[in-house]
């Protein structure tokens, strides 16, 4: 069975993510960030030795080497990385430093270290795939609001980039993915879609895209998205 490893998955978009997965026949890992049990465990535990659970704090460089070293001899065909964090809708000077660097770190920074470091478990047929959003996309913001939000999925990409160009002529497709406006906490309550929703579109996006090297930033329906 092909396997992925999903960074991020105890719980909303992540778990949906690996849920869908796992109904589509893929063997899963699937990250939290300590010991204390959740939906991922459960789901662990319905899917007959199917899906393993890691424990990753994806800031800490540590946690990051100890994942790659637990993992070495297994092989991914996917490594999808879903983790991000919010600090609400505040203007840029509203915002102090502490949460500026919290949330850029958590959302560009941790994401980019996390490939890099597990890259060399991907298969060379494998994909690897980083959610980000369309709050990322310059060209799209002509209204503003969530303004470190928006900054962390901007630089992202642009690491995601970098990352691109570093690695040309490398044959496993580059993916950013906004997975749509989802309910979530930080979707909210009036978002159009479903966890579910978005997982099933994102990971038909994911799978399409096999055997497609290059960079692409490409929603939950497969469509180009604008930088």
């Amino acid at each position: 069975m092909p396997t992925a490893l999903i960074v991020g998955a105890s719980r909303t978009i992540g778990l949906g993510l690996t849920a869908e997965l796992l109904r589509r026949g893929w063997d899963a890992v699937g990250t939290v960030r300590g010991p204390r049990r959740t939906a991922l465990h459960d789901l662990a535990g319905r899917s007959d030795g199917r899906l393993t659970v890691e424990e990753l704090e994806m800031t800490d460089a540590a946690s990051r080497a100890a994942l790659h070293r637990r993992l070495t001899g297994r092989t991914l065909d996917l490594l999808l990385v879903s983790a991000a964090i919010t600090n609400g809708d505040q203007p840029i000077g509203d915002v102090d430093e502490q949460t500026f660097t919290r949330v850029m770190t958590t959302n560009a920074y941790a994401p980019m270290r996390v490939v890099e470091t597990l890259l060399p478990l991907v298969s060379p047929a494998g994909t690897v795939g980083v959610l980000s959003s369309s709050q990322g996309s310059l060209t799209l913001n002509t209204n503003g609001g969530h303004e470190v939000y928006r900054a962390s999925k901007s630089a992202l990409n642009q690491l995601m980039r970098s990352f691109a160009a570093r690695h040309a002529g490398d044959p496993r497709p580059l993916l950013l993915i906004n997975p749509g406006w989802v309910r979530t906490d930080l979707g909210g309550p009036g978002a159009v879609l479903t966890v579910d929703q978005s997982a099933t579109g994102v990971i038909d996006t994911v799978l399409a895209q096999h055997g497609k090297p290059g960079l692409q930033f490409l929603d939950h329906r497969g469509q180009t998205v604008p930088w």
